[in-house]
C-alpha cells in the first residue's frame, strides 16, 4: 500500500468515523439537549404561573385584612340592642341641650338586614333653626352610626327663626348572635 492511498483509506476512515460519530452520538445528545430544554422552560413558564399567583394570593390575603378591619370597626361602632334606649336618650339629651323642644319620638317598624338592625325614629322637633343645626352636627358626632332620612323643615309663621323639624333617624345596633 502507497502512501497516498494510506492517506486516503486513513481519510476515508476518520470521515466515516465522524459521519458515525454525528449520526448516532452528537445527533441524539443534541435531540436530547433539546428536549430537556423544552421540559426546563415548561417547567420555568408554570413556575412563572405559581409565582403570579402567590402574588396575587398574598394581595387577597391582604384585602381580606382590610375587609376584617372595617368591619370590626363598623361593628364597634354599632351597639348592642340593649344599649338602644342609651343611644336614644343622648339624641334626646342633644336636642334639649341645643334648646329644641321635642313634640314627638316614635318609634317604626324594625328592618333586620344582615349583620345588623335598623331602628327607624320619628322624631319631631321645634325651635331656633340655628339650635336645630347645632343639634345635627353634635347628633353626627355621636360615636355611633345613624342616618337622618325624610327630613322636613318648615318655618313657623308666628315666630321669626324658628323652625318645625320632622324626620326620622335610623339607629343601627348589631344583630344579636346565638
Amino acid at each position: 500500500m502507497t502512501g497516498g492511498l494510506r492517506k486516503a483509506v486513513f481519510f476515508a476512515l476518520v470521515l466515516g468515523l465522524i459521519v458515525v460519530g454525528y449520526q448516532y452520538m452528537i445527533k441524539p445528545a443534541s435531540k436530547n439537549l433539546a428536549d430537556a430544554n423544552a421540559r426546563v422552560d415548561t417547567k420555568l413558564a408554570k413556575i412563572g404561573e405559581y409565582e403570579k399567583t402567590a402574588a396575587a394570593t398574598e394581595d387577597l390575603t391582604k384585602q381580606l385584612e382590610q375587609l376584617e378591619e372595617a368591619i370590626a370597626f363598623f361593628e364597634s361602632r354599632l351597639p348592642p340592642k340593649s344599649k338602644i334606649d342609651e343611644v336614644l336618650k343622648q339624641v334626646t339629651v342633644i336636642a334639649q341641650k341645643e334648646g329644641l323642644k321635642p313634640k314627638t319620638i316614635r318609634t317604626l317598624a324594625r328592618k333586620d338586614n344582615s349583620g345588623y338592625i335598623e331602628q327607624p325614629l320619628k322624631m319631631e322637633l321645634e325651635g331656633n333653626f340655628k339650635a336645630f343645626y347645632s343639634f345635627l352636627l353634635e347628633t353626627e358626632k355621636l360615636p355611633r352610626i345613624m342616618k337622618i332620612r325624610e327630613l322636613e323643615i318648615s318655618k313657623q309663621l308666628s315666630d321669626e327663626g324658628r323652625i318645625s323639624a320632622s324626620f326620622i333617624v335610623s339607629i343601627f345596633f348589631q344583630r344579636e348572635t346565638g
